[in-house]
């Protein structure tokens, strides 16, 4: 038997994690198809599934173990937010206290103790014109 015969060539693709990364991005954008964005780039679908997978645990694979990462995202910063809607009103009668928690545009807002419509009225349209 040569040598030939008892050596396999690896036939396991390699990419660059800019690649990688790119295509994440690619896939996490509204209305993107994941299977659309591999078929475009001649990759498996569940080869970028596992890599948006990955990116969204905060997880690489490096030397074939998964390691934990920080992520880094893009922050705006705003200097001041002028109201459009009138500012809310103080809370003042004797209403139950509670808490309310919002789930918008991968924002969590917890409302804690007394609110009024008009407070969650203002904090909706605040959140809705920075999506």
């Amino acid at each position: 038997m040569s040598s030939q015969d008892t050596h396999s060539k690896s036939t396991r693709r390699k990419y660059t994690t800019t690649f990688k990364r790119e295509l994440v991005e690619r896939c996490l954008r509204p209305g993107a198809s994941v299977s659309g964005i591999a078929l475009e780039n001649g990759i498996n679908a569940n080869v970028l599934f596992r890599w948006r997978r990955e990116h969204v645990r905060g997880t690489t694979r490096a030397k074939g173990h998964d390691a934990a990462h920080a992520v880094l995202v893009p922050v705006n910063v705003a200097a001041e937010v002028t109201p459009a809607v009138p500012q809310a009103t103080p809370v003042t009668s004797s209403k139950p206290v509670g808490i309310i928690e919002i789930d918008i545009g991968g924002a969590r807002v917890r409302l804690h103790g007394q609110v009024d419509e008009s407070n969650v009225r203002c904090v909706l349209h605040t959140l809705r014109g920075l999506s």
